[in-house]
């Protein structure tokens, strides 16, 4: 049976920076269990759409979720990505899908 996740790599990298906005690539990658390259990829990718300002501190980089902005899916029903960010990374959220669902 092959394996699936419900978000994106995408998706789950926004999360990973919206959760640490001084997260490494490295991080991000082994979060999601791809290479460092492929995390810069979709990090970038993230960037060019306008979704995350990259700004460099030292020798480190500070990200910036531009919360503000549509999903890219559905611009029309003006559904902040914000807004999906804080749903999926509320902590009883975070909760349920470590130990079932909370009563």
């Amino acid at each position: 049976m092959a394996t699936w996740t419900f978000l994106t790599n995408h998706g789950r990298a926004l999360l990973c920076i919206a959760h640490d906005p001084e997260i490494r690539l490295r991080d991000i990658a082994i979060f999601l269990g791809i290479t460092e390259r492929r995390a810069y990829g979709i990090v970038t990718d993230l960037t060019d759409a306008g979704y995350v300002i990259k700004e460099r501190e030292g020798r480190r980089n500070r990200y910036q979720v531009q919360e503000h902005l549509p999903l890219p899916e559905a611009p029309e029903q003006e559904q902040a990505i914000g807004e999906v960010l804080g749903l999926l990374s509320r902590p009883e959220a975070m909760h349920r899908s470590k130990g079932g669902a909370k009563s």
